[in-house]
């Protein structure tokens, strides 16, 4: 299930040929429902890729009814010809589709730079073919979530049920997974009948507790986008309780891209609890998670709680410098700031939780991160070739 389990909602992925391997690169996803409400949110990185300035513009006015999203190149720093290229696949999807180009959003991923004539040959060339196939159903959502894959190795996909309604959603992301958003492209769906106001409180504060506290790599991507879009096919929902379900959804789909991280042999889930606030208990965790030292010792699977204590120092979160313990996958090897458990009765798995205890209050915080792996440094090194 994914895109298409609610109401109202069609997709399709098919092939065009931005990549070498002929998988499949382009998506749709078409809301054919009562309401247009949308909501997004997109990356906090100033030098923002094309598709996210048009879709910024497009989805201002809380109104959209369909996304095109390609994988294959990211369209970012291509000129005015690439930011020409996402207007005329939103002029010409809209013409398919019956629709105003404003309603129409596009994502891109993939390389920076690319986004040429060939690029935009191919993705407008595809857009009547694609949404001639859009329909209903799971193997319509499956492929436009493959379509959308990078470096993934596994589409992403989720579907929920609510009291009355349903939410359903894709996502895409392996690499420059941090804040804001992590490197991804995320649709969520959902036929729950609430206004672009509820969905943008609603999906604000499920990112927030989602999506921006994965940080396998420190790395801010240019293209990220999450959108939320409703059909309004079914009942209207408590916002409080949807936003409970859409957060679950978005955490499902964040812990997927975790377990998905290129090269991580470990993943890792970094806890600071004691905190004087949740921001702290953030700051603490996402601080940790963006050591190298640190990210190193997990790969070697050495519980070095020391690269742990000092990188909790960087930050300004309260805490007494002589009041902290650390527990590695449940074993306390620091208390009160010194030696506790013996470091070797540490036992290494895939999972691996840290936690952080910080004495100064009653928060906690959750950050995602992995390791830092010879396999991700190859990996990257010939990204573009």
């Amino acid at each position: 299930m994914s895109v298409t389990y609610p109401s109202g909602f069609t997709a399709a992925g098919i092939t065009v040929g931005l990549k070498p391997s002929g998988s499949p690169d382009l998506a749709l996803v078409h809301n054919r429902g009562r309401s247009d409400a949308v909501a997004a949110v997109y990356t906090a990185n100033r030098c923002k890729a094309n598709p996210v300035l048009w879709s910024q513009q497009a989805s201002a006015d809380g109104r959209a009814r369909a996304v095109v999203l390609n994988s294959g190149g990211a369209n970012c720093y291509t000129g005015d010809f690439g930011f020409e290229t996402t207007h005329l696949t939103a002029e010409k999807a809209a013409e398919l589709l019956g629709l105003s180009a404003l309603d129409v959003l596009i994502c891109s991923t993939g390389l920076i730079g690319v986004g040429g004539q060939d690029f935009r040959d191919r993705i407008v060339g595809g857009l009547p073919e694609i949404t001639a196939a859009a329909a209903e159903g799971p193997d319509s959502g499956k492929a436009a979530a493959e379509a959308i894959m990078t470096t993934d190795t596994v589409a992403k996909t989720v579907a929920c049920d609510g009291p009355g309604y349903r939410i359903g959603g894709m996502a895409k992301g392996a690499g420059m997974l941090a804040p804001a958003l992590a490197t991804m492209l995320v649709v969520i769906t959902t036929d729950a009948d609430l206004g672009a106001a509820q969905l943008d409180s609603a999906l604000r504060t499920a990112t927030a507790r989602s999506f921006d506290r994965l940080d396998t790599d420190g790395c801010m991507s240019t293209n990220d986008t999450v959108i939320l879009m409703s059909s309004g096919e079914a009942e209207s929902a408590d916002l409080t309780e949807f936003t409970e379900r859409l957060t679950e959804v978005c955490v499902d789909l964040a812990g997927q891209l975790h377990r998905d991280a290129e090269g991580a042999h470990h993943d890792i889930v970094i806890t600071t609890r004691g905190a004087a606030s949740e921001d702290e208990a953030v700051e603490v965790s996402r601080a940790v998670a963006r050591s190298n030292l640190f990210k190193a010792a997990i790969f070697g699977e050495d519980p070095n709680w020391g690269r742990v204590v000092a990188q909790v120092g960087t930050t300004a979160a309260r805490f007494e410098p002589d009041a902290i313990d650390v527990t590695i996958n449940g074993v306390p090897v620091c208390i009160a700031s010194s030696p506790g458990a013996d470091r070797d009765e540490v036992r290494f798995g895939r999972e691996v939780t840290v936690e952080i205890d910080l004495h100064a209050g009653d928060h906690r915080a959750s950050i995602w991160t992995s390791d830092l792996t010879h396999d991700y440094v190859e990996e990257n090194s010939a990204y573009s070739t």
